[in-house]
């Protein structure tokens, strides 16, 4: 039987995203992005402190019994670089565009996973993948171009 938890977990994030975008919008009127989304990291980071806290993965690795290597702390923090990066891009535009159609580009995202899983993840798709990707990238297009 295949575990579909991943779906669930998916939606949620979809649903949270969306709040980051409304909420920061608004929060943005009069606050300068960088110092805004320096906020927000700061605040991200406080929860998930927390939480690493309680599921016991920050006493894990801090007592070596963590399976992190040389390899996954640099991909790690190349993820978190390309995420801050995203960040102050994504309140920048915020400030200065409409909120529907910045997180529409911003959903392009999911069209360079799609074609750089081929060449850095190895990953192939089908028609239907290739279809949705389409898909995805008219819709994009129709949202911003409006």
């Amino acid at each position: 039987m295949k575990d579909y938890g991943w779906v669930g977990l998916g939606l949620i994030a979809a649903l949270s995203a969306a709040g980051v975008t409304l909420f920061g919008s608004i929060g943005l009127e009069k606050v300068n992005p960088t110092l805004a989304t320096t906020l927000r990291s700061i605040i991200m980071m406080l929860t998930l402190v927390i939480v690493s806290l309680f599921s016991g993965q920050l006493q894990t690795l801090w007592q070596g019994g963590s399976n992190m290597d040389t390899r996954a702390w640099v991909f790690i923090g190349l993820a978190g670089l390309s995420g801050a990066i995203s960040w102050l891009a994504y309140f920048a535009a915020l400030q200065l565009g409409v909120a529907s159609k910045i997180s529409a580009l911003d959903r392009l995202s999911v069209a360079f996973i799609f074609v750089l899983s081929i060449f850095f993840l190895g990953e192939r798709h089908s028609w239907q993948g290739w279809l949705g990707l389409g898909l995805l990238v008219s819709g994009v297009y129709l949202i911003a171009a409006d």
